[in-house]
């Protein structure tokens, strides 16, 4: 997966949501059929030009899945083992490889090595294997016991990586998931504070077991690079230019994301050679329906979701204009059960004809994507930027692609120059333009062009 992670498109999905799990696991319920019924989606997700699934998380859980309960056992609300590896097998029949949610950060209460600590006090082996366990007091749940949670969550018990017992564990589960579910990548949940000796020996471990093993980090703040480098992760969550994006349309102000674009990727930019996962929205924010101010810009967002540096990822739903926002108390909205949309779009998606036509605008970009190096690979130069109007370069090999995007509600003009000379093709829209033409090129209000160089 390594080898081709620059053309990779991504399908993010948050199986209990969409499947409509139930909310808390009874731990007695016979299996369900979610992940039969997400393998019945795959042939609509891959005509977007998807070929690669981000999906979980997907094991034994409480509640929304990233309070593990069991790393060996597929989530009873979803379906079993086999039933995940059937649906790995029919990605891989479509060519889609399988990235799957790895919750290692911490566990929930309901695990057995904190049950056991619950039953037998300081007697209990586990003690080592969360962090900060005392019992000169009683922790907020009523335990004899305190404990540290995840960022102060004390339904999310923090597990401490340096402990051998810990490490032989987790990792014999990812062998695990590796060897019976022919898995191709691993996300990382809360990357940004597992301990680093802990992802080093991770990927070490996975590429041992499976060439072109991919890991790809949650982090949300800090030098990327800390975790994309050599040794220890692939890629991570591009944060950076996801708020970038959306505010720089919502605020008339351009000069946000290209900022940010030049200092990731432009000459001497700080990742230039790391492929960070890029994308609109997932499973912890708004909705981008619902946080854009304009239904109008999520066409051309998308188009610079694909068009940008980095590696795009449509969330479930997304690409029909779904929407969705955080409350204080749930994130519900933001992982709603789903139907098959062959059947039906929900009502609470933008307005159908638009949500069909984002659809289609998405599977076209997808292709374009693929089609054109330059874009799924290429470097990255800014030639001009104003509020609402953008617009750079991607080369690579002798090919150039010049994108330039308007978030005007209008038709707009933007002046390029510096660029080679010659007849330059719009390969989204139709027509030809020479390096003169471009000048003044003409923009079409909300939209964006995409012109290769003949």
């Amino acid at each position: 997966m390594k080898e081709r992670i620059n053309n990779t498109f991504f399908y993010h999905i948050y199986p209990l949501g969409m499947c409509g799990a139930p909310a808390h696991n009874d731990f007695c319920c016979p299996a369900g059929n979610g992940l039969r019924r997400l393998t019945q989606e795959l042939d609509r997700i891959a005509a977007l030009g998807v070929n690669a699934i981000y999906i979980g998380p997907l094991f034994e859980s409480t509640a929304h899945g990233y309070d593990t309960v069991d790393y060996y056992h597929v989530d009873r609300r979803l379906g079993n083992n086999a039933d995940l590896t059937a649906f790995v097998q029919a990605c891989h029949a479509r060519g889609l490889n399988v990235v799957l949610d790895a919750v290692f950060n911490h566990t929930g209460r309901d695990f057995f090595a904190f049950k056991d600590i619950q039953a037998n006090g300081e007697a209990s082996k586990y003690c080592g294997w969360y962090k900060n366990v005392r019992f000169d007091q009683r922790s907020p749940k009523g335990d004899n016991f305190t404990y540290e949670g995840w960022a102060g969550c004390t339904s999310l018990v923090k597990l401490n990586l340096e402990n051998p017992g810990v490490r032989e564990h987790l990792l014999k589960a990812v062998q695990s998931w590796i060897q019976e579910f022919d898995i191709d990548g691993l996300r990382l949940d809360a990357a940004d504070v597992l301990l680093p000796s802990f992802m080093d020996e991770l990927s070490s471990f996975c590429a041992a077991q499976k060439k072109d093993f991919w890991l790809l980090g949650e982090v949300v703040h800090g030098d990327y690079n800390n975790w994309a480098r050599p040794g220890r992760l692939d890629s991570v969550t591009n944060y950076e230019a996801y708020k970038g994006l959306w505010s720089s349309f919502n605020d008339g102000n351009f000069f946000e994301i290209a900022y940010s674009l030049n200092r990731q990727y432009g000459n001497g930019g700080i990742y230039r050679y790391a492929p960070l996962y890029s994308f609109a929205d997932n499973h912890d924010v708004d909705r981008i329906a619902s946080v854009l101010t304009e239904t109008a810009w999520l066409y051309p967002l998308y188009g610079m979701l694909f068009t940008v540096p980095g590696i795009p990822s449509i969330y479930y739903g997304s690409e029909y204009g779904i929407r969705g926002k955080r409350t204080p108390s749930s994130d519900g909205q933001l992982r709603p059960t789903l139907p098959p949309f062959a059947e039906n779009i929900p009502d609470y998606a933008i307005p159908q004809t638009d949500s069909n036509k984002l659809a289609d605008t998405i599977r076209r970009l997808a292709k374009i994507r693929a089609e054109n190096k330059a874009l799924s690979c290429g470097d990255y130069r800014q030639l001009a930027v104003a509020s609402r109007q953008f617009a750079f370069m991607r080369s690579a090999d002798g090919e150039n692609v010049i994108i330039a995007v308007n978030s005007e509600l209008q038709p707009a003009e933007i002046s390029i120059q510096g660029i080679p000379y010659g007849n330059w093709q719009d390969i989204l829209n139709g027509g030809n333009y020479s390096s003169e033409d471009m000048k003044k090129l003409p923009l079409p209000p909300s939209w964006l062009r995409i012109l290769k160089k003949q």
